[in-house]
């Protein structure tokens, strides 16, 4: 099976709808990836077909949760995971990659340009600091293993609107974390936690969305300075 092959047969099961051209940017974007990985830590995978399996099907369980015109934030996105695939899989919503490595963004920011993206922007910024000036400004808030559960909720609820959605990916054994963070679903403005659990096609992994409806408001001190945040988790 080809690397396109791939692809659409994973997204096929995963029921999102795609184009040829989503496709062609996908495939351009590993190929970036891993040329950068050689000299840039990035990835732990070393194919495309990793990369595929691994990265673009795992972001994929995001799609169908996002709406035509919404603007989402990537917390903390690494090498653009999901922010970029979601980006060209979802080219009605406008997405924002925000990571604290200035060489992520510069590489992020290339590929965005080499790929014709006109949906996505990667800034440089640590969360807790673009949260100042970004309350409340997006309507979904996203990451991928970026950090424990109470700590990303923190660096991420404030910047959700009210009435807006944050969505946590995570591995399918994480029901100790998700208990250990309700204190801060509470207070952050987000109660209650729905996990919304899935298979990566081609990989068997399973996998799990943690869903987190914002229905108040985050306190003005929120989030708290980072080294807080590590010493004194909500």
């Amino acid at each position: 099976m080809t690397a396109w092959e791939l692809l659409e047969s994973g997204l096929h099961e995963m029921h999102v709808s795609f184009s040829p051209q989503a496709v062609e940017r996908l495939l351009l974007f590993s190929d970036l990836l891993l040329e950068k990985n050689k000299v840039m830590n990035l990835t732990a995978v070393t194919r495309s077909e990793e990369v595929i399996t691994r990265h673009f099907l795992d972001c994929a369980a995001l799609v169908p949760w996002l709406k035509a015109g919404q603007s989402v934030l990537d917390v903390g996105t690494g090498a653009g995971f999901p922010g970029l695939p979601l980006a060209i899989l979802c080219p009605d919503v406008q997405f924002t990659l925000l990571d604290a490595q200035r060489k992520r963004i510069d590489f992020l920011n290339e590929v965005i340009t080499m790929l014709g993206l006109t949906n996505c922007t990667a800034v440089h910024g640590r969360a807790e600091e673009f949260a100042a000036a970004h309350r409340a400004a997006f309507d979904v808030a996203v990451s991928r293993a970026v950090a424990e559960l109470r700590m990303l909720c923190e660096l991420a609820l404030p910047m959700v609107k009210t009435g807006g959605v944050f969505y946590a990916m995570k591995a399918a054994d994480c029901l100790d974390e998700i208990g250990s963070a309700a204190n801060a679903f509470s207070v952050l403005g987000a109660p209650a936690a729905e996990l919304l659990r899935y298979i990566v096609p081609h990989d068997g992994v399973e996998r799990v969305l943690v869903r987190l409806h914002k229905i108040a408001e985050t306190p003005e001190k929120y989030p708290r300075r980072f080294k807080k945040i590590q010493t004194d988790p909500l």
